[in-house]
């Protein structure tokens, strides 16, 4: 075993080298004039080709291979790929943005997934290791017996994994639509292809070194630009430590903003807008139809006075664009209600935890902070594609030391992420906000034609006010480089790292669906004779559909990366952790108050996500089903719900009926004591 992880650390420490050169190699190339595209180009389609290579060599016929890459990855690179298959596009995009948007109310993300690893440690990955299964399910029906334990986490196991996968999805398609040129739903397909090549021929065993792979690039990318931006605002390279200086500065450039008479105008002019669609919501029906004739007349008073076609042209979409009916105008203009009224409303400094004290919302701020931290925790402890990498160690011992080693990999990031949201803070309110807006630097157009950029003189002043500033949170960490003026070979960089962390953690959600469908429904369920080859056909078929899906739904851009990777979290913690806790250390739990729990947590959590989040579903039908929130809990939060009922139903369904067997009380007693079977 010594030998086999020194060749893997040279191994690495060679690639990792390359890498570099690769990086100075392609910077010397950009100052004698090579394009943007083709360094853009270079790094994904290069990237690409090299996790290509590692899935390539390390494909495997072997059950215990694919499933668990064989129980012998050693506990430092199984943290580095646990590191990877947990630094999602949520974390390496998504949380810098919504740290930049929303403060230190983002630290809500931070607290609670490295919370959750506490609770995989001590709670969890030793004794899921000490079970010896390939899945989730496995340990379900190993521990309380029968196949419908096992078919309920399959199901939830497939439910919370699709959400999350097709996050990641999502993000490629930003990432290659514009870094590559391509449209953003041909580049969710384009992504896909490198998501399938690593998976498919290799499984775990495939999908585990390529991660590590992964991991060097994501981290290289993410640190890079943020130390270049450190030096360059603070002049030390150590942005971790600097950017409370830098949040003094922020802090100064709120003052002026905020209070800047342009930019009160401006925030009154888009409350006034939101007045006026609620006026239109309320007056309904007969608002729709006259919203109609004053654009019919408005196009022919712009007509009859010749001009320019682009104001006649942007009426008429406007126009081509209004619902057909009350209840979709009450949905559209509702929509545009809360957008207005959000850039009408009055800032917060970055500083500011919550609202002030004696304001209605504090305590609900509050409310919604701590509950979902504790989503994003005991999601954490119950995501399936996470547990099983603990499998994949050669004892127990390991499975302990490789959550610390994967902690130790992540903090490289999650101690980053707040200084990339104030040196980017700093940046746009010294260099953007206030600028004419006829020189506007390229990003901004750029972003823009993707949807994540939005810009409207509101009080036509023809200058950058804050509120006339509409950022999306994915595309702060993207457009760091640019917004900063560094090299493209820096965007590039960046680019390449946020695919490497969207295909790390896509690689591992598939794999996971994947056998959760072939093992514990084909072969455990459907089909126990199976021979070995097929099970490893059925899984890679089911695999290749599965991924087709993913880039499907993410094509119709349902919602922002974080979210739905935060409801991904409640789905699975509210399935999953009450079952795997009580499982694990309350011998009494048996099947039926495991079945029911899972079923009603997960259908509890369900029911409140898709009536608070959405009013209406479009491509279902629905209309008029949302409610407003329970205790004013957000959707992102619905796991709260869902976990307490789980746990409620498991304990009371449980001492209804009978206990388990001896025989399952007393492996459940031995995975807890290990000094009982001497492991």
């Amino acid at each position: 075993m010594a030998d086999y992880t020194a060749s893997l650390r040279r191994y690495y420490v060679a690639y990792t080298a390359g890498f570099f050169l690769f990086i100075l190699a392609l910077a010397v190339l950009e100052r004698y004039g090579m394009p943007p595209r083709w360094i853009g180009y270079s790094f994904l389609f290069l990237t690409i080709f090299l996790y290509a290579t590692i899935g390539v060599l390390a494909r495997t016929a072997s059950v215990s291979e694919y499933y668990v890459a064989g129980r012998r990855v050693p506990a430092v690179f199984n943290g580095m790929a646990t590191g990877a298959d947990w630094m999602s596009s949520a974390s390496f995009m998504g949380l810098a943005g919504t740290l930049y948007l929303s403060g230190y109310q983002g630290l809500a993300y931070v607290l609670g997934w490295t919370g959750g690893y506490v609770l995989v440690a001590l709670l969890l990955a030793p004794y899921l290791r000490r079970f010896g299964q390939y899945t989730i399910p496995d340990f379900l029906a190993a521990r309380y017996g029968g196949n419908t334990a096992r078919l309920v986490g399959v199901f939830a196991t497939v439910l919370a994994s699709f959400v999350y996968v097709v996050a990641q999805v999502y993000a490629v398609g930003l990432i290659t639509s514009r870094f590559v040129g391509l449209q953003f739903e041909v580049g969710v397909f384009v992504g896909l292809a490198g998501i399938l090549v690593c998976s498919f021929l290799g499984g775990m065993r495939a999908v585990t070194w390529t991660q590590v792979a992964q991991y060097v690039i994501l981290i290289v990318a993410y640190l890079v630009p943020v130390t270049i931006l450190s030096y360059q605002v603070t002049g030390i390279p150590v942005p971790q430590l600097t950017y409370g200086l830098a949040l003094e500065k922020v802090q100064l450039l709120e003052e002026k903003i905020f209070h800047d008479p342009a930019e009160v105008n401006a925030r009154r002019l888009f409350r006034e807008r939101a007045d006026g669609y609620y006026e239109r919501i309320v007056t309904l029906p007969g608002s729709l139809e006259d919203e109609r004739q004053r654009l019919s007349v408005l196009i022919n008073t712009l007509k009859s006075d010749n001009a320019q076609m682009r104001e006649v042209a942007a009426i008429e979409r406007q126009r081509r664009e209004l619902p057909t009916s009350s209840e979709a105008a009450r949905s559209y203009w509702d929509t545009l209600m809360r957008q207005a009224a959000q850039r009408g409303a009055e800032p917060e400094q970055h500083v500011t935890p919550y609202p002030g004290p004696g304001e209605a919302v504090s305590d609900t701020a509050r409310l919604n902070f701590l509950t979902l931290v504790f989503c994003l925790m005991v999601g954490t402890a119950a995501l399936p594609h996470v547990l099983t990498r603990y499998y994949t160690t050669p004892s127990v011992r390991e499975a302990r030391s490789s959550v610390f080693w994967s902690l130790l990999f992540i903090l490289a990031l999650y101690l980053t992420a707040p200084a990339y949201a104030v040196f980017v803070k700093y940046e746009v309110y010294s260099t953007l906000v206030g600028s004419s807006l006829a020189d506007l630097p390229v990003w901004v157009s750029a972003w823009g034609k993707i949807g994540l950029v939005s810009i409207e003189d509101v009080n036509g002043d023809g200058i950058l006010q804050l509120a006339e500033l509409a950022l999306n949170p994915d595309v702060i960490l993207l457009a760091t480089p640019e917004i900063a003026g560094l090299p493209y070979v820096i965007s590039g960089l960046v680019a390449a790292g946020a695919l490497a962390a969207a295909l790390s953690t896509a690689d591992g959600l598939l794999l996971t669906i994947a056998s959760a469908l072939s093992h514990d429904v084909y072969y455990k369920v459907y089909r126990p004779q199976a021979t070995t080859q097929w099970r490893l056909v059925v899984s890679k078929s089911l695999l290749l559909v599965v991924a087709v899906l993913a880039a499907t739904v993410a094509a119709q851009k349902p919602a922002t990366i974080l979210f739905m990777v935060a409801w991904a979290f409640s789905l699975a913690g509210s399935a999953f952790f009450p079952a795997l806790f009580l499982g694990i250390f309350w011998k009494r739990a048996n099947a039926a108050g495991a079945v029911s729990g899972m079923a009603i947590g997960l259908l509890v959590t369900i029911y409140y996500m898709v009536r608070v989040q959405f009013d209406t579903i479009p491509w279902l039908g629905i209309h008029g089903v949302g409610m407003e929130p329970w205790l004013g809990i957000q959707s992102t939060s619905a796991g709260v719900w869902g976990v307490a009922a789980g746990f409620v139903t498991i304990i009371v369904v449980s001492l209804l009926g009978q206990p388990p067997s001896k025989e399952t009380q007393d492996f459940v007693e031995s995975v807890r004591y290990p000094e009982l079977d001497g492991s």
